[in-house]
């Protein structure tokens, strides 16, 4: 089963290299991503997605491969590679992987012009080394799927600038003050 993650950063610059680490992770072993989209809200309302995977250039690559193919076996390959790429990007672009696209675009509306939303669905994760990973790198837990016990360990490594959270200690007491009156010696 999948957990679906989505943290808000104040840039998409913020965003994405957010989303560059989560995919050195996945090499790792780590992590495995289902989906990792990022939604930029713009001045005046308008929500743009960065997916990871586009399927519309998946689906032109694909349908033009097999409209030559086809194409050169009716004797047409120029007609067969571009009648192929159009109906492969048709077919990509009504294809949606992973989040959902208008789920993505109803949350960010709530975020500030500017803002990026990291959606990652997470198929698999050892916990405890990705949060080390992630630890102290800022963002804003939106939305989850984890459980509360979890989500808070996320929103708590995002949050920790230093990697530990340093024990509360007391001020030290200060020096005992004296009178000014020299102290007998003896």
């Amino acid at each position: 089963m999948s957990d679906l993650v989505v943290i808000v950063y104040p840039t998409e610059a913020r965003a994405e290299e957010m989303r560059q680490k989560l995919i050195g992770l996945q090499k790792e072993y780590l992590i495995e991503i289902g989906d990792a989209a990022i939604a930029v809200m713009h001045e005046g309302g308008k929500v743009k997605l960065n997916q990871l995977l586009n399927t519309t250039a998946l689906g032109a690559v694909s349908g033009s491969f097999w409209g030559l193919l086809i194409g050169a076996i009716f004797l047409m390959p120029i007609f067969g590679a571009a009648l192929g790429a159009a109906s492969g990007a048709l077919g990509g672009a009504l294809t949606d992987y992973g989040v959902d696209d208008k789920f993505m675009k109803d949350l960010s509306t709530s975020l500030q012009p500017g803002n990026a939303a990291l959606f990652v669905l997470v198929n698999k994760v050892t916990g405890d080394k990705v949060l080390e990973a992630i630890r102290g790198t800022g963002g804003t837990v939106l939305k989850t799927s984890l459980d509360r016990s979890q989500e808070q360990k996320l929103r708590d490594a995002l949050a920790d600038a230093h990697g530990t959270t340093p024990p509360a200690t007391e001020p030290p007491e200060p020096y005992p003050q004296g009178t000014g009156a020299p102290s007998p010696v003896g």
